[in-house]
């Protein structure tokens, strides 16, 4: 398998030289950035989509990306996985001309907080589950709840894991984690935490769910797009191999 990636950092920041080689021809010039290229990656693999469709190569590990011939191809998925990083990294990294600040989804579609539904911020209140009750479409933390949440928000996985109830075990009441194996104890320093519900895990808490909500938005482009790519012309890795036998 190839390793589109380098130790040390050069011209063409951690990418091998190899990779430039092989695209230098079927790209033209000028040659795309190193953000071009992470942006591209991000696009296709950070989506079911890659997963469901590669799931029987996925056995063995490591990732293979499926790297376009057609120079316009690549741009536009470059483009999407921009926004991908975008939001991935709640607004702060590639940007563009996108507004400042977390991403929010369209009004009318934002997670709202309806009266009676703040989360308590007294010690007594402090919310030590959360649950999701897709009729109503509702997230309940505690006694509290958010309403406007899509089912697919609430059912978002990473590497496995449940993005909301991971975020949530780590700011509920009750943070002890059962000990693995002969692991060291966890630090003393664990026990120092708030004894209630802060304002700002609340407005963490909305973030991350308009982030979902707009990375589940773009999970049909994504997927659409890897089938564009995966149908049209492809530069093997046997390319990048002989490029990279020849430098």
């Amino acid at each position: 398998m190839f390793s589109l990636w380098k130790d040390v950092a050069g011209k063409h920041g951690n990418i091998c030289d190899a990779f430039w080689k092989a695209i230098a021809k079927p790209y033209g010039s000028p040659a795309p950035t190193s953000e071009d290229v992470f942006a591209y990656i991000a696009a296709l693999l950070a989506s079911p989509a890659y997963t469901e469709k590669f799931k029987a190569d996925l056995i063995r590990p490591g990732l293979r990306v499926p790297l376009t011939a057609d120079r316009k191809l690549f741009e536009k998925a470059a483009m999407l996985g921009r926004e991908v990083l975008w939001l991935h990294t709640f607004g702060e990294r590639f940007a563009g001309g996108c507004p400042a600040g977390p991403p929010k989804l369209p009004v009318g579609e934002r997670p709202t907080i309806p009266a009676g539904g703040a989360i308590p911020s007294n010690a007594a209140g402090f919310p030590d589950t959360i649950d999701y009750d897709p009729a109503k479409r509702r997230l309940k933390i505690g006694t509290g709840h958010i309403d406007n949440v899509d089912p697919r928000v609430w059912a978002y996985e990473v590497s496995g894991k449940q993005v909301l109830r991971q975020w949530f075990s780590y700011r509920k009441k009750n943070r002890e984690r059962p000990q693995i194996g002969d692991r060291r104890k966890p630090s003393p320093l664990d026990d120092i935490q708030p004894d209630h519900w802060l304002p700002e895990y609340t407005t963490e808490l909305l973030n991350v769910l308009n982030v979902l909500g707009l990375l589940v938005q773009l999970e049909p482009k994504q997927a659409a797009l890897l089938d564009e790519i995966c149908d049209g012309p492809l530069i093997p890795a046997s390319k990048l191999t002989a490029a990279a036998s020849a430098i």
